[in-house]
């Protein structure tokens, strides 16, 4: 879990550093060009980290089976009154340790990721991410989760 701060805190200073510089346009752009870049540096050793959820931007990032179940009872632990910040899963699957720790939604992330994006930004998030299904979200949501996986004997 260790691994999980530094690339949170790296990926949200360059969104944050974008934005400052260019507005959410830029921050859009930087997410899409450097977040993949990121991703890789941080996911060196034995560890792959990532990021995933049910409602994706990138397809790329989509869950597979093991993350959507873990995602799903992300959910069902919020509704019953569980704190999106503290949960966590981590379990042995098919000879690798997974381990997933949830997102919530900040304040920050609704420029892009809320209800009302304006209309000009959604149309350059239409542009980079066609198949884009994660708005509408508020704070407080389970945004996602990041992942983390290695094989173990």
């Amino acid at each position: 879990m260790a691994l999980i701060a530094p690339f949170q805190q790296q990926l949200m200073a360059t969104v944050k550093a974008a934005r400052d510089s260019g507005g959410p346009q830029r921050a859009v752009q930087a997410c899409q060009e450097l977040a993949p870049q990121i991703t890789h540096e941080h996911s060196g050793g034995s560890w792959q980290i990532g990021r995933t959820a049910l409602r994706v931007r990138n397809p790329d990032n989509a869950p597979d089976a093991w993350e959507r179940k873990v995602l799903e009872q992300f959910r069902q632990r919020a509704a019953a009154g569980e704190q999106l910040e503290q949960m966590r899963y981590a379990e042995r699957v098919d000879g690798e340790l997974r381990l997933m720790k949830a997102i919530p939604t900040a304040e920050a992330c609704l420029a892009c990721h809320g209800h009302a994006v304006e209309p000009e930004l959604a149309a350059l998030i239409d542009q980079y991410y066609p198949e884009d299904q994660a708005r509408g979200f508020e704070v407080g949501d389970l945004r996602g989760a990041f992942t983390l996986r290695r094989a173990v004997k």
